[in-house]
């Protein structure tokens, strides 16, 4: 029933901006954690950012200061801004959200990921 959508992806040169987006849709409940995580070819998936449903947030070393993460909860809407980009942020982006499930229990919900390709 839960579907995340993710928005936004696409090429930017290095130094450039880009803000994904990832609405959720099919539930009827709010999520307790919404974050992004990435992969590279030949990487393990990591996560990027993540922030709670009141908002506190932490992100990963590399980009920290450079990302920023922000949430609606009411609209179940979770955005990445992205800037100063390095072609090392080159990635598959992938929105995860967390929440209990009135019929699963504590559920995780993935997106169908979006790429950023970020390059000279």
């Amino acid at each position: 029933q839960v579907q995340l959508v993710e928005s936004g992806g696409g090429s930017v040169q290095p130094g450039g901006s880009l803000r994904l987006s990832c609405a959720a849709s099919g539930g009827n409940f709010s999520f307790n954690w919404m974050g992004w995580y990435r992969q590279a070819p030949g990487k393990q998936r990591e996560l990027v950012a993540g922030i709670t449903r009141g908002g506190s947030t932490n992100y990963a070393t590399s980009v920290e200061g450079r990302y920023t993460i922000s949430r609606d909860n009411a609209k179940n809407t979770v955005n990445l801004h992205m800037n100063s980009l390095k072609p090392e942020d080159t990635a598959v982006y992938y929105c995860k959200a967390e929440g209990l499930d009135f019929a699963l229990g504590y559920t995780s919900y993935w997106g169908q990921g979006t790429q950023v390709t970020v390059s000279s």
